[in-house]
């Protein structure tokens, strides 16, 4: 390891080496920038790594010989996952394999096992406290992501289940009759797994994301997560609750017993499976943001913090009206616009980013067609 020292100035200091960090690292490289470093708490792709080992990316990768990015899984211009990996719909670790790869490629400054504490603002600079010790910089990139920071403490009890981001696979589940909290993608996927292996599921969810309309997948189950609920093994094992709010989950002598808003008492031999998503990492750093009335960090038209000039945000978490940014093939339109904004504060002219237009990625207006599409 080779973490930067006190005295080192950074044009730019990037956290997390995930889809967003390594995305926007690239951009960085593209816009000319050569002074930065990439802090990671443990490695690269790390959050992907650590997927239980039957999940796969809902989102296909699919080379195609169209210009731009080569299939929706790239964070960079010029990669696909599909060549790559040479599968459709890559597993975490897969994925992590390919974040390896790119930042190899790019040879991007990453420092690994540096675990970011705390981003002090200081007169026109930041200190980024480290476990390694403070790093200084003109600009800073929370790129941390999601997938490290699951939703633990949503209602009483919770404590007894297990969030399905943290089990390493699910074949090891001990069991046969399963209740899971949430029925969005993790909640169907773990289903899904548990129905071929013969197992029954009951899955609750305070709506019915699987009768959504929406063409979104930020807000309905993506077809990949559709087709597998028709399969004859889904509908033979799972049984749905929907508008079923689970309020509580307790210890039995039986095992646990679930309660619904409704009052009613549900009961399993095995500990809740709970599929509530996450909270993200931006939770960390809303001191340096104004909030939105949803909790996102507020930002202004270059992804930045509109009340502490030079911090930027990337990836799921980035927001602007409507408009959710909470996939790779959504948040990847974003890069360009921060290390242009970068790049120009630095006096750079940031002419390796009109790649980035040309492929229909770097777009300077948010509302192109009007809503939100896989273009905006």
């Amino acid at each position: 390891m080779n973490t930067p020292g006190p005295n080192d100035l950074h044009d730019v200091v990037i956290v997390g080496a995930g889809a967003a960090g390594v995305g926007v690292s690239a951009a960085l490289v593209h816009a000319g920038i050569e002074n930065f470093v990439v802090l990671e708490r443990h490695a690269v792709g790390a959050s992907f790594a650590q997927w239980p080992a039957e999940t796969r990316f809902i989102t296909p990768s699919f080379p195609t010989n169209s210009v731009g990015m080569l299939d929706l899984n790239s964070p960079v211009i010029g990669a696909s996952a599909a060549v790559t990996l040479e599968v459709e719909h890559p597993t975490g670790s897969q994925y992590a394999a390919f974040l390896e790869a790119i930042a190899d490629f790019f040879d991007l400054p990453v420092e690994e096992g540096v675990d970011v504490l705390r981003i002090e603002p200081s007169g026109e600079e930041f200190v980024v406290e480290t476990s390694e010790g403070p790093v200084r910089a003109r600009h800073v990139i929370w790129a941390a992501g999601d997938f490290q920071y699951p939703r633990l403490n949503d209602f009483q009890g919770s404590e007894l289940c297990l969030h399905t981001a943290l089990l390493p696979n699910y074949a090891e589940l001990d069991g046969d009759d399963f209740i899971v909290v949430g029925g969005y993608e993790s909640g169907v996927d773990v289903a899904s797994h548990l129905a071929e292996r013969g197992k029954r599921v009951r899955l609750f969810d305070r709506g019915r994301p699987w009768a959504c309309e929406s063409s979104d997948p930020s807000v309905a189950l993506s077809t990949f997560s559709l087709e597998r609920t028709r399969r004859p093994s889904y509908a033979a094992h799972v049984r749905l609750f929907p508008d079923t709010e689970i309020t509580a989950v307790a210890r039995a002598d039986s095992g646990f017993e679930v309660a619904t808003d409704e009052g009613l008492l549900f009961h399993t031999r095995v500990p809740p499976l709970l599929a509530g998503g996450f909270r993200g990492s931006h939770p960390l750093v809303m001191n340096l943001f104004e909030s939105r009335e949803d909790g996102f960090p507020l930002l202004n038209e270059h992804d930045e913090s509109t009340i502490v000039p030079g911090i930027y945000l990337c990836g799921p978490a980035v927001r602007h009206d409507n408009q959710i940014f909470c996939f790779i093939y959504k948040y990847r339109q974003r890069f360009a616009v921060v290390a242009k904004a970068i790049a120009t504060s630095l006096g750079l002219p940031a002419e390796g980013l009109e790649m980035y237009r040309m492929w229909g990625m770097y777009l300077d207006d948010l509302s192109c067609c009007g809503q939100e599409c896989a273009v905006c």
